[in-house]
C-alpha cells in the first residue's frame, strides 16, 4: 500500500494534468485556477508535503481538528495558511476568528454577526466567503440564492470582516451538468451582487475532485481537492 507521500506526489501530478486539460478546453490561463489541498482527516504530515510543494493555504473542515493540527504544524516551524471549508456552527466562530486565515462557509447573518465580534475582538480583519447553495440541494449548507443580497449586505456592514468571494457545493448526482449547472448559476450570483453593491468579489471557490473540470468551466478561481491528492479519508 503506497505511503501518503508517494499518494500525494502522485496525485497531484494527475490533478495538475486534469486543471491544465480543463483549462485549454475552456480558453483558461491555469495560473487563474489555484488549487487548495483538503487535509481534513489526514495528519499533519499531509500539511507538510502540501507545504513542501509550495501550496501557502490548505483547506481543513472541522475547527478542532484543524487547531490540533495547527498545534502540530507550528511545533514544526511549518507554516501556511489555513481555510475552513466545511460547516461552522455559531459557536465555534470565537475558535475560527482566531485561528483561521479565511472562512470560506458563511452562510448567515448570525455567523457573520458572531465573527465579526471574535475578530474584532481579536484586533484582526478576517476574510471570509459567503456560501450559496446554488444547487438549491436541500442535503447542501449555504443560503439561498435569493437571500445572498441581503447576506452581502449584512456582511459589507461588518468592519471586521473582508468579504472575498462566493463558495460553493454542487448536489451530488451522476449528471455532469447538475454541477456545471450549479457552477454557472454562482458565477451568474456573483456578477449580479458585484454590480448591485460596486464592490470585488473575485474569490469563486467552486469545484472539489469530481467535478472540477465542470467548475473551471464556469469560472472557478479556487478547487478545493482532498481525496485526489491523499486518498481516501478515515472518518
Amino acid at each position: 500500500m503506497p505511503d501518503l507521500a508517494e499518494t500525494f506526489h502522485h496525485g497531484l501530478a494527475r490533478v495538475r494534468e486534469q486543471i491544465a486539460a480543463a483549462c485549454a478546453a475552456a480558453g483558461r490561463d491555469p495560473a487563474t485556477v489555484r488549487l487548495l489541498p483538503v487535509t481534513k482527516n489526514h495528519p499533519a504530515e499531509a500539511v507538510a508535503l502540501a507545504a513542501a510543494a509550495g501550496f501557502e493555504a490548505v483547506g481543513e473542515n472541522r475547527v478542532q481538528e484543524a487547531v490540533a493540527k495547527q498545534t502540530e504544524c507550528a511545533a514544526q516551524n511549518l507554516r501556511v495558511r489555513w481555510e475552513l471549508i466545511g460547516h461552522l456552527q455559531s459557536n465555534k466562530a470565537k475558535l475560527a476568528a482566531r485561528h483561521f486565515d479565511r472562512v470560506q462557509s458563511v452562510e448567515s447573518a448570525k455567523l457573520l454577526d458572531g465573527l465579526d465580534r471574535e475578530a474584532a475582538a481579536a484586533g484582526r480583519i478576517l476574510p471570509v466567503l459567503l456560501q450559496i447553495n446554488a444547487g438549491n440541494d436541500p442535503a447542501k449548507f449555504g443560503a439561498e440564492p435569493a437571500d445572498a443580497p441581503a447576506l452581502l449586505e449584512h456582511a459589507l456592514g461588518k468592519p471586521a470582516l473582508r468579504v472575498e468571494g462566493l463558495m460553493t457545493i454542487a448536489p451530488l448526482s451522476d449528471d455532469p451538468e447538475v454541477a456545471r449547472r450549479t457552477f454557472a448559476n454562482l458565477r451568474t450570483i456573483r456578477d449580479e451582487l458585484a454590480a448591485r453593491f460596486g464592490v470585488a468579489l473575485p474569490e469563486l471557490s467552486m469545484g472539489m475532485t469530481g467535478d472540477l473540470a465542470a467548475a473551471i468551466a464556469e469560472g472557478s478561481t479556487m478547487l478545493r481537492v482532498g481525496t485526489a491528492l491523499f486518498g481516501e479519508r478515515t472518518p
